[in-house]
């Protein structure tokens, strides 16, 4: 035998990849909608309503910048 698979790795590795996916995308997709947001309240004439949008979109962005650094760090030291 070549190589000998434990389900509970696989099983692992599938709840983690489904996590960590959804996270992300959750993440990026509330970048957007704040970034969008912002762009609206400024539009319309409300620079304190922007301003927050603002800060919360770039406070997701620093988190999706967090998880996807951690996410290449652990691919990166696995070796």
């Amino acid at each position: 035998m070549l190589a000998a698979v434990e389900a509970g790795v696989l099983l692992e590795v599938a709840w983690v990849s489904l996590v960590a996916g959804v996270a992300v995308t959750v993440l990026f997709s509330l970048v957007v909608l704040f970034s969008a947001r912002s762009a609206e309240a400024r539009r319309g004439g409300s620079a304190s309503r922007a301003m927050a949008y603002a800060g919360l979109a770039l406070l997701f962005v620093a988190a999706f910048g967090v998880v996807l650094g951690y996410g290449v760090n652990i691919m990166l030291s696995k070796g």
